[in-house]
Protein backbone atom coordinates (compact mmCIF):
# COMPACT_ATOMS: atom_id res chain seq x y z
CA UNK A 1 0.00 0.00 0.00
CA UNK A 2 1.35 3.42 -1.01
CA UNK A 3 1.32 6.51 2.12
CA UNK A 4 0.05 8.70 -0.44
CA UNK A 5 -4.25 8.75 -1.29
CA UNK A 6 -6.17 9.95 -4.14
CA UNK A 7 -9.52 11.37 -2.59
CA UNK A 8 -11.95 11.70 -5.23
CA UNK A 9 -15.72 12.37 -4.48
CA UNK A 10 -18.16 11.72 -7.36
CA UNK A 11 -21.79 12.29 -7.75
CA UNK A 12 -23.38 10.58 -11.09
CA UNK A 13 -19.92 11.04 -13.02
CA UNK A 14 -20.12 8.25 -14.94
CA UNK A 15 -18.81 10.02 -18.19
CA UNK A 16 -15.78 11.28 -16.56
CA UNK A 17 -14.80 8.96 -13.63
CA UNK A 18 -12.48 6.64 -15.67
CA UNK A 19 -10.71 9.16 -17.05
CA UNK A 20 -9.76 10.55 -14.00
CA UNK A 21 -8.71 8.01 -11.92
CA UNK A 22 -6.51 6.65 -15.12
CA UNK A 23 -5.16 10.09 -15.10
CA UNK A 24 -4.02 9.96 -11.43
CA UNK A 25 -2.38 6.53 -11.54
CA UNK A 26 -0.53 7.90 -14.94
CA UNK A 27 0.48 10.84 -13.73
CA UNK A 28 0.94 10.33 -9.64
CA UNK A 29 1.54 6.62 -9.63
CA UNK A 30 2.77 6.76 -6.48
CA UNK A 31 -1.08 7.29 -5.05
CA UNK A 32 -3.94 5.40 -4.02
CA UNK A 33 -6.92 5.84 -5.21
CA UNK A 34 -10.22 6.59 -3.78
CA UNK A 35 -13.61 7.03 -4.95
CA UNK A 36 -15.96 8.29 -2.61
CA UNK A 37 -19.47 7.36 -4.44
CA UNK A 38 -21.84 9.95 -2.79
CA UNK A 39 -25.15 8.06 -3.47
CA UNK A 40 -25.10 8.38 -7.35
CA UNK A 41 -27.93 6.89 -9.72
CA UNK A 42 -26.09 5.77 -12.50
CA UNK A 43 -23.11 3.41 -13.02
CA UNK A 44 -19.84 5.83 -11.30
CA UNK A 45 -19.09 3.01 -8.65
CA UNK A 46 -18.53 0.42 -11.05
CA UNK A 47 -17.04 2.23 -13.99
CA UNK A 48 -14.48 3.40 -11.12
CA UNK A 49 -13.77 0.02 -9.57
CA UNK A 50 -13.79 -1.51 -13.30
CA UNK A 51 -10.76 1.37 -13.60
CA UNK A 52 -9.01 0.04 -10.71
CA UNK A 53 -9.86 2.38 -7.96
CA UNK A 54 -11.20 1.79 -4.53
CA UNK A 55 -14.74 2.70 -4.46
CA UNK A 56 -16.72 3.49 -0.78
CA UNK A 57 -20.20 4.00 -1.92
CA UNK A 58 -22.32 6.04 0.15
CA UNK A 59 -26.09 4.65 1.11
CA UNK A 60 -27.73 8.33 0.15
CA UNK A 61 -26.26 11.84 -0.87
CA UNK A 62 -24.44 13.23 2.82
CA UNK A 63 -23.05 16.24 0.04
CA UNK A 64 -19.26 17.03 -1.01
CA UNK A 65 -18.27 17.76 3.06
CA UNK A 66 -19.18 14.22 4.05
CA UNK A 67 -18.25 12.42 1.02
CA UNK A 68 -14.73 14.17 1.29
CA UNK A 69 -14.35 13.32 5.53
CA UNK A 70 -14.97 9.97 4.00
CA UNK A 71 -12.31 9.87 2.54
CA UNK A 72 -10.01 11.44 5.03
CA UNK A 73 -11.35 9.12 7.72
CA UNK A 74 -10.25 6.22 4.96
CA UNK A 75 -6.92 7.38 5.07
CA UNK A 76 -6.11 8.29 8.74
CA UNK A 77 -7.84 4.57 9.53
CA UNK A 78 -5.23 3.08 7.36
CA UNK A 79 -1.89 4.90 7.79
CA UNK A 80 -1.36 7.50 4.78
CA UNK A 81 0.53 10.32 5.42
CA UNK A 82 -0.48 12.26 2.40
CA UNK A 83 -3.93 12.88 1.09
CA UNK A 84 -4.83 14.47 -2.34
CA UNK A 85 -8.60 15.53 -3.19
CA UNK A 86 -9.00 15.68 -7.04
CA UNK A 87 -13.00 16.17 -8.16
CA UNK A 88 -14.45 13.36 -10.35
CA UNK A 89 -15.55 15.49 -13.24
CA UNK A 90 -12.42 16.00 -14.71
CA UNK A 91 -11.40 19.46 -14.06
CA UNK A 92 -8.80 19.53 -11.85
CA UNK A 93 -6.14 17.87 -13.60
CA UNK A 94 -4.10 15.05 -12.20
CA UNK A 95 -0.46 16.52 -13.90
CA UNK A 96 -0.21 18.95 -10.80
CA UNK A 97 -0.48 16.33 -8.00
CA UNK A 98 3.25 16.01 -8.13
CA UNK A 99 3.75 20.05 -8.16
CA UNK A 100 1.30 19.67 -5.29
CA UNK A 101 3.57 17.77 -3.53
CA UNK A 102 6.62 19.08 -3.91
CA UNK A 103 4.81 22.23 -2.60
CA UNK A 104 3.80 20.69 1.08
CA UNK A 105 7.60 19.72 1.64
CA UNK A 106 9.22 22.99 0.86
CA UNK A 107 10.38 25.00 3.67
CA UNK A 108 9.16 26.21 6.02
CA UNK A 109 6.87 23.46 6.00
CA UNK A 110 3.32 23.49 5.66
CA UNK A 111 -0.09 21.19 6.47
CA UNK A 112 -1.66 22.03 3.07
CA UNK A 113 -1.04 23.11 -0.05
CA UNK A 114 -4.07 23.81 -2.17
CA UNK A 115 -4.74 24.66 -6.26
CA UNK A 116 -4.87 28.26 -7.09
CA UNK A 117 -6.55 29.16 -10.52
CA UNK A 118 -5.26 32.79 -10.03
CA UNK A 119 -1.53 32.01 -9.86
CA UNK A 120 1.30 32.37 -11.69
CA UNK A 121 0.02 32.21 -15.93
CA UNK A 122 -3.42 32.47 -16.97
CA UNK A 123 -5.19 28.98 -17.20
CA UNK A 124 -7.88 29.64 -19.32
CA UNK A 125 -9.90 29.18 -16.65
CA UNK A 126 -13.11 31.86 -17.07
CA UNK A 127 -15.50 32.02 -14.73
CA UNK A 128 -18.60 34.53 -14.75
CA UNK A 129 -18.67 37.45 -13.43
CA UNK A 130 -20.53 37.18 -10.70
CA UNK A 131 -18.32 34.07 -9.66
CA UNK A 132 -15.55 35.88 -10.00
CA UNK A 133 -16.75 38.53 -7.32
CA UNK A 134 -17.58 35.84 -5.33
CA UNK A 135 -14.13 34.27 -5.27
CA UNK A 136 -12.83 37.49 -4.89
CA UNK A 137 -14.93 38.34 -1.46
CA UNK A 138 -13.84 34.95 -0.10
CA UNK A 139 -10.16 35.18 -0.98
CA UNK A 140 -10.18 38.92 0.54
CA UNK A 141 -12.04 37.92 3.63
CA UNK A 142 -9.94 34.60 4.05
CA UNK A 143 -6.81 36.46 3.28
CA UNK A 144 -7.83 39.20 6.47
CA UNK A 145 -8.34 36.34 8.85
CA UNK A 146 -5.46 34.64 8.04
CA UNK A 147 -3.12 37.28 7.84
CA UNK A 148 -1.65 35.50 4.70
CA UNK A 149 -2.40 36.18 1.12
CA UNK A 150 -5.06 33.54 -0.60
CA UNK A 151 -5.77 34.00 -3.99
CA UNK A 152 -8.44 31.07 -4.66
CA UNK A 153 -10.49 30.55 -1.38
CA UNK A 154 -12.73 28.04 -3.05
CA UNK A 155 -10.01 25.67 -4.59
CA UNK A 156 -11.29 21.89 -4.13
CA UNK A 157 -7.95 20.91 -5.39
CA UNK A 158 -6.03 20.22 -2.20
CA UNK A 159 -3.13 18.08 -0.62
CA UNK A 160 -2.81 17.47 3.16
CA UNK A 161 0.00 15.97 5.48
CA UNK A 162 -0.95 13.91 8.12
CA UNK A 163 -1.94 16.04 10.34
CA UNK A 164 -4.46 17.49 8.18
CA UNK A 165 -5.72 14.40 7.56
CA UNK A 166 -6.30 13.86 11.09
CA UNK A 167 -8.27 17.07 11.92
CA UNK A 168 -10.50 16.77 8.54
CA UNK A 169 -11.04 13.15 9.60
CA UNK A 170 -12.86 14.17 13.13
CA UNK A 171 -13.62 17.75 11.44
CA UNK A 172 -15.13 18.71 8.41
CA UNK A 173 -16.88 21.49 7.28
CA UNK A 174 -20.20 19.91 4.96
CA UNK A 175 -21.72 22.10 3.19
CA UNK A 176 -19.56 24.40 0.26
CA UNK A 177 -16.63 23.36 2.82
CA UNK A 178 -13.61 24.89 0.63
CA UNK A 179 -13.52 28.60 2.72
CA UNK A 180 -14.27 27.18 6.31
CA UNK A 181 -11.67 23.91 5.74
CA UNK A 182 -8.97 26.71 5.48
CA UNK A 183 -10.09 28.95 8.41
CA UNK A 184 -10.24 25.24 10.13
CA UNK A 185 -6.89 24.94 9.60
CA UNK A 186 -5.76 28.47 10.79
CA UNK A 187 -7.91 27.77 14.09
CA UNK A 188 -5.28 24.49 14.63
CA UNK A 189 -2.07 26.90 13.64
CA UNK A 190 -1.66 24.82 10.78
CA UNK A 191 -0.07 26.00 7.71
CA UNK A 192 -1.06 26.51 4.30
CA UNK A 193 0.64 27.35 1.04
CA UNK A 194 -0.95 27.94 -2.41
CA UNK A 195 0.67 26.94 -5.91
CA UNK A 196 -0.41 27.62 -9.70
CA UNK A 197 -2.74 25.04 -10.80
CA UNK A 198 -4.59 24.75 -14.08
CA UNK A 199 -8.77 24.02 -14.45
CA UNK A 200 -10.07 22.52 -16.53
CA UNK A 201 -13.59 22.64 -17.95
CA UNK A 202 -16.39 19.74 -16.58
CA UNK A 203 -16.08 16.54 -18.24
CA UNK A 204 -19.28 15.78 -17.02
CA UNK A 205 -22.19 16.72 -14.85
CA UNK A 206 -22.82 20.00 -13.88
CA UNK A 207 -21.89 22.02 -10.96
CA UNK A 208 -24.18 21.97 -8.18
CA UNK A 209 -24.26 25.76 -7.65
CA UNK A 210 -25.93 27.19 -10.50
CA UNK A 211 -26.68 30.57 -11.62
CA UNK A 212 -29.87 30.64 -9.44
CA UNK A 213 -27.76 29.46 -6.22
CA UNK A 214 -24.70 31.39 -6.45
CA UNK A 215 -26.02 34.57 -3.85
CA UNK A 216 -27.59 31.93 -1.74
CA UNK A 217 -24.25 30.04 -1.83
CA UNK A 218 -22.28 33.67 -0.84
CA UNK A 219 -24.55 34.29 2.24
CA UNK A 220 -24.78 30.57 3.78
CA UNK A 221 -20.55 30.15 3.51
CA UNK A 222 -20.70 34.18 5.18
CA UNK A 223 -22.78 33.20 7.80
CA UNK A 224 -20.74 29.72 8.38
CA UNK A 225 -17.48 31.70 8.89
CA UNK A 226 -18.85 34.17 10.87
CA UNK A 227 -20.46 31.22 13.37
CA UNK A 228 -16.94 29.16 12.81
CA UNK A 229 -15.30 32.38 14.29
CA UNK A 230 -17.36 32.20 17.17
CA UNK A 231 -16.88 28.84 17.87
CA UNK A 232 -14.63 27.50 20.59
CA UNK A 233 -11.26 24.73 19.14
CA UNK A 234 -9.13 23.63 20.97
CA UNK A 235 -5.40 25.05 19.86
CA UNK A 236 -3.37 22.56 18.71
CA UNK A 237 1.08 23.09 19.06
CA UNK A 238 3.19 22.51 16.34
CA UNK A 239 4.52 19.16 16.61
CA UNK A 240 2.17 17.52 19.16
CA UNK A 241 -0.66 15.31 18.19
Amino acid sequence: MSRHLAIVPALNEAGAIAAIVAEIREYAPGFDVLVVDDGSLDDTAAIAAAAGARVISMPFNVGIGGAVQCGYLYARDNGYAIAVQVDGDGQHDPRDIPRLLAALHEEPVVEMATGSRFLGEPSGYRPSRARRAGIGVFAMLVSLITGQRVTDATSGFRMSARRGIELFARDYPHDYPEVEAILLLHAHRLRVREVAVGMRPRASGRSTIGRGLQAYYMAKVLFAVAVGLLRARPSVERGKP
